[in-house]
Parts: C-alpha cells; structure tokens; sequence
C-alpha cells in the first residue's frame, strides 16, 4: 500500500480507537473512524473530542484536511484497504470474558471485506480470539478464507492516558499475523504510523504479551496493597517503605498501593487468561489471589472512614461523606471499573450520605454496571461545600486539586493515595487507608 493511497476503516473511536484515529491522520493515511454512537461520529466530524487527552486542534485539523471523517455506517468497509477493530471487551457478571462487542463487529464488516483486505483486532482478549473466533465469524460472513482471501492479525492496545511518555506514534507496536503474508501486511500498516513496530510469531503470542504485561501489573499491585494492610497494622509508612525501596538501582520497581483497581485493563485483562486457562485444566491461583487482594481493598478504604469517623465520635451511617475522585487515575476523565463507585456504594450501604467532587468529570454518564449514580453532578469546590462533609476519602489524586485548601477546609481526610503529604494540616486531620 502506497502511504499515499491507503486508507484504513478504524471501528470504535473510544479510549483506544480515536487516539490510533488520530495517529494514523497525523501520518498521511486517510482515516475512516466507525461507530454505532451517532454522538460520537458525530463530535468527530465537527473535529470536537470527547476524550480530555485527544488535543481538539489538532483532530480539527485533520478532519478539516479530510484524513480523518466518522460514520455509522459499516458498509463502507468496502472503500478501505484495512480494518482495525477497537471495541469493549468487558467481564459478565459471572467474572467471564465477553468477547460479543468483538464478535458484533465481525459480522457487521465481514459481508463488506473485498480480497485482499486486512483485518487487525487490538481489543485485549485471550489467547485464540483472534485466530479461533473472530476468524470464524469473518469467514462465514464474507464466503472468504482468512491467510488466502484476507489477511487478519493481532496487535494490542498500549494507551495510558495521561502519560506523558505513551504517545501512540512512540509506544512499540506488538504485532502477530495469522500467516507470515498477514504478518507483512501487518507490520507494513503500522508502520505508516508508528515509529518501532515489533513483529511476533503469531496472533496468540500477541494476545499472549498483552496479558501479561497487565497482569504483572495487577499482581505487584496486589503485593503492595497486602504489605500497605501488614505495614500500617505494624505502624510502619507503606509510602516511606517504597520510597526507600526504589533508591535501589536494580532489581526493584516501584509499584504503589491505592484504594482498588480501575480503568478497562487492569481489573478485567487478568480474568480473560484465567478463563482461558481452565479450558486446557489449569488454574491460575496467583493471579486469582491478585484479584481477591485488589477487589477487596474499597471494603478496607470503607472500614478505615468508619475509624476515622468514629475517632470523632461520629458514625459512619448518617454522616456526610465527599469522595475525591471518580476517574480510576489521575488528570484523566475515564472512570470505567472505578474503586470508587465500589466505595460510594458500600457507603451507601452503611448509611452515609454520600457525593463526589472531580474537576475532569462533572457528572456522572450512563454506564451499564453503575445505573443508580447516573446523572449525579459534582459539589463545587469551596470552603463552605467542603467544610459541610463529616469526611472526605482521596480516591483519585489529580493534579490540579489544592490539596492545603482541601488540609485547611476539611473536619476529617482519609488518604488512600498518598496526596496529603506535602501538606500543612492539623495532627490527627489526615487517615491513610
């Protein structure tokens, strides 16, 4: 494909989709972002984002150039020369994999592949997806053999957003194809936009790597977080313990301890190999355990604003109590699998009056798991809004929130993430959880 006159049909323009979208634009290749979100295909060809670190000048630019346009409809597969799917692949109620927004997609473009287009799935799923079902679909729906008749490959997701050291043009690209042609077309495709593209001897290996790389995250979290439970039980500063841990220059990288995992990697991509394992009779108890430890750590954040409270003579059910924080990290506007919507509704549960303040999300959108918080706004940010809260728990340490105002305004803080540490503020103010 000449840079010139290819042209690639990206589906889904979240998290994922929209930052490749415009990595893609920015290098010369004609973008078609595809959606079943008319909002969103919309906002795009306004040149508008809807995702706080995508820059709207510049997605204006190129859609004002015409590299970049949007659509519902998926029959214009046939007018590009590839297809890169980017779309949810959440955990069902039952902790399963649910690979169905994956599958959806292959029967929606599958009647319009022509001969010798490329297809590339990045969801992160397990190992077998790609090769085993997505193929399956695409074959059925097209009358075209995949590895003969159309090239399919693998090449997972690497967004951290918010980071200033992952830029999509930078980040190295895994990428596995299902024959040795697939694997060309593959990495050739990349390559247009990315400047280190990694090739691997297979999708599986691909599928493979992108586990593992989140589920060594979700297991040194888990560490910290037991130790941060042992650590405080011993008076020791789990914060002051790791800080003193990575002066050594080998050998150790730090890890930090919060209230829960989130974000779409993290807390889901461990269970797709888990599940996956079971079918060749494995279990995998580490990273069941990694689980337990993480999933738990919202109930603990809980009990710890329950002792806080109580310190003060004050009980947990009736009190007024701010959460911090919505987003799963800092300075993003992402709070998919957010600890503290498990946080919010534990109190609940306990009786408190509950509300959250964050500057990046300032209401609530409909989600599927969280329907009851939908549509509840964020307090403002004053002396008198947060004077007015029995407690206020840190679950997310953006940046731009004054941490002295938060040490000279608030009755009671509990800090999960370490933010008050700089601060001035009274003795026996500050928890950590």
């Amino acid at each position: 494909m000449d840079k010139t006159q290819s042209k690639v049909a990206i589906v889904g323009l979240g998290y994922v989709g929209l930052p490749l979208s415009l990595q893609f634009a920015c290098s010369g290749v004609q973008v078609l972002g595809l959606d079943i979100d008319p909002e969103k295909v919309e906002a795009l060809n306004k040149g508008c984002s809807y995702i706080r670190h995508v820059p709207e000048r510049l997605l204006a630019e190129q859609v004002s150039v015409r590299y970049l346009t949007a659509s519902t409809d998926f029959t214009r597969v046939q007018e590009v020369d590839a297809v890169i799917i980017c779309v949810p692949t959440p955990l069902n109620k039952n902790r399963e994999p649910d690979i169905s927004f994956i599958l959806q997609t292959g029967r929606a473009i599958a009647p319009h592949l022509r001969r010798g287009i490329l297809v590339v799935l990045e969801s992160t799923t397990y190992p077998g997806t790609t090769d085993e079902d997505l193929r399956a679909v695409l074959e059925a729906g097209s009358g075209l053999k995949a590895g003969e008749d159309f090239h399919l490959a693998y090449s997972p997701e690497r967004e951290d957003p918010a980071n200033p050291a992952s830029k999509v043009g930078e980040v190295p690209k895994l990428v596995g194809g299902l024959t040795p042609g697939c694997l060309e077309r593959a990495v050739q495709l990349y390559g247009k936009a990315i400047k280190t593209v990694v090739p691997v001897s297979s999708c599986r290996v691909a599928e493979a790597a992108k586990l593992l790389e989140n589920i060594f995250r979700s297991v040194n979290i888990a560490l910290v977080n037991e130790l941060k439970l042992v650590y405080d039980s011993m008076g020791i500063d789990i914060w002051e313990v790791i800080n003193a841990a990575k002066t050594k220059p080998f050998g150790f990288m730090a890890f930090y301890p919060g209230p829960g995992l989130g974000g779409h990697c993290i807390p889901i991509d461990p269970f797709y190999l888990t599940w996956k394992a079971r079918e060749f009779e494995h279990s995998t108890r580490f990273i069941e355990l990694a689980g337990e430890i993480n999933t738990a750590m919202p109930i603990h954040v809980v009990d710890r604003i329950g002792e806080a409270l109580n310190a003060v003579r004050k009980p947990l059910n009736g009190s007024r109590v701010l959460v911090l924080g919505l987003a799963y990290k800092p300075d993003v506007d992402d709070e998919r699998e957010s600890p503290s919507y498990r946080i919010m509704e534990l109190l609940k549960q306990r009786g408190a009056s509950v509300a959250y303040y964050d500057p990046h999300i300032p209401a609530i959108r409909p989600t599927r798991d969280h329907t009851q918080w939908a549509g509840t706004k964020s307090v403002v940010w004053d002396r008198a809004t947060i004077a007015g809260f029995d407690a206020v728990v840190i679950t997310t340490a953006h940046s731009c929130v004054n941490y002295q105002e938060l040490a000279d305004w608030g009755q009671c803080i509990v800090d999960t993430r370490n933010a008050m540490a700089t601060t001035q503020v009274a003795p026996g103010k500050v928890w950590k959880a």
